[in-house]
């Protein structure tokens, strides 16, 4: 009986943590780059139910020796193991802003391991001085002239370089090549992720890695791609499949809380009826 209290618990914790990162999902719809998360939920390990008990071998039964049958197996619950970002690139749409910019994919390497393809990012220096990525291309000019994100972090050149401007009078072509003056000034960094399950997503849209720096995309073979400037892209979240997944997990929270609420009706029976007899 108790154990089916932990089993009910268990399956309402993973539809409220499901619930709440399909939330976060549908409040990053109009977010540019955004990667919307997929939740992977896995059962506990399951446990072979055995009744013991004593045959007698003998006709007076003097002698009896112990034994086993199976009952078959017993569920112990589920839980979210992790929420794993999915790379699908998003829709380009058009600002007109010079400082907008968007990577289109093109031929991306597939990873041995997982068979999927790899993923490409902008280089960022974050405020610590160490290197973060992104997908969303919403950048300003700052007061200094540095090319950097909606929150101050730095947008770095294939070097590891802060780019520096002196206006938004400039143009960045399909290779990265940032275009002032007639002049070549820098190219835009763009990194490569062979494995992008591997990177720690953090927040306002940033990823990290527990290693070395991702290699760069203009050096690695196989890997095409241009960047449009004027251009964002939007995130991969598709709305009306994140509204359906959250009905499915608030009605599989409320079919395990019946359970819940079944199971405490009947100790109660057990405990203020059964154990007056």
């Amino acid at each position: 009986m108790f154990r089916g209290f932990y089993t009910a618990a268990s399956g309402m914790l993973t539809q409220q943590r499901r619930a709440e990162m399909l939330t976060n999902n549908l409040s990053n719809a109009n977010t540019p780059g955004f990667k919307t998360d997929q939740a992977s939920v896995r059962s506990f390990p399951e446990m072979l139910m055995q009744r013991m008990g004593q045959q007698a071998t003998t006709p007076n039964g003097n002698i009896s020796l112990p034994i086993h049958s199976q009952l078959g197996t017993l569920s112990t619950g589920v839980y979210m193991q992790e929420a794993t970002p999915l790379y699908k690139q998003g829709d380009i749409q058009e600002t007109e802003l010079s400082t907008d910019l968007a990577i289109v994919n093109g031929n991306l390497p597939l990873n041995q391991e997982s068979g999927k393809p790899g993923s490409l990012l902008f280089i960022i220096e974050n405020s610590e001085g160490e290197a973060r990525y992104t997908r969303n291309g919403n950048f300003t000019l700052d007061g200094a002239g540095y090319l950097t994100t909606a929150n101050g972090n730095y947008v770095l050149d294939d070097n590891s370089s802060r780019i520096r401007l002196n206006s938004e009078n400039f143009s960045i072509n399909e290779d990265g090549m940032i275009v002032e003056n007639n002049q070549t000034v820098a190219r835009v960094g763009i990194a490569f992720a062979r494995d992008p399950f591997g990177l720690i997503k953090e927040g306002d849209g940033l990823f990290r890695t527990e290693g070395a720096m991702l290699a760069s995309a203009y050096n690695t073979a196989g890997v095409s791609f241009n960047l449009k400037q004027g251009y964002l892209e939007g995130s991969n979240v598709d709305q009306a499949q994140t509204m359906t997944d959250m009905l499915t997990a608030y009605r599989t929270f409320e079919a395990n809380q019946k359970i819940l609420q079944a199971y405490d009706k009947s100790m109660d029976k057990a405990v203020n009826e059964i154990g007056r007899l």
